[in-house]
């Protein structure tokens, strides 16, 4: 069961001792969402609405605080929420227990409310997915 929220991240690096071209680069970053109930695992309620993030410097720190030093986030754009099967019923069912903290009259109003269109749900599950030697 795994989930996590998808960005994309705009960086330099510096201190520089030497000249880069080019100065910036683009890169995915995938911050992985803590388990519905977990400290943490509101993140997507705290910080997004409709599949965009709130506060554009908030994002910025967010995902700054996850690389090394040295690294310098200039933006960060949230592009989805990728989850499994096991992990997104783990969220319906932990949204559903509180929905008022959502304001929300269902788990569907409020996962939409917060995360968009962008939940990209994985096929199969590492989990129970045997593979082809399973």
């Amino acid at each position: 069961m795994e989930a996590s929220y998808v960005f994309r991240v705009r960086f330099t690096l510096s201190p520089r001792r030497a000249r880069i071209d080019p100065e910036t680069f683009e890169t995915t970053l995938r911050i992985p969402a803590a388990s519905p109930g977990e400290e943490g695992w509101l993140l997507f309620r705290d910080a997004l609405w409709r599949g965009e993030a709130n506060d554009g410097d908030h994002a910025r720190r967010l995902c700054a605080d996850r690389l090394p030093a040295g690294v310098d986030v200039l933006s960060a754009t949230f592009r989805e929420f990728e989850t499994d099967e096991r992990y997104l019923d783990a969220l319906r069912e932990a949204v559903a227990d509180d929905l008022a903290a959502f304001r929300a009259d269902s788990v569907r109003e409020a996962l939409h409310k917060y995360l968009g269109s962008s939940i990209r749900v994985r096929s199969g599950d590492a989990d129970s997915d045997p593979g082809p030697d399973g």
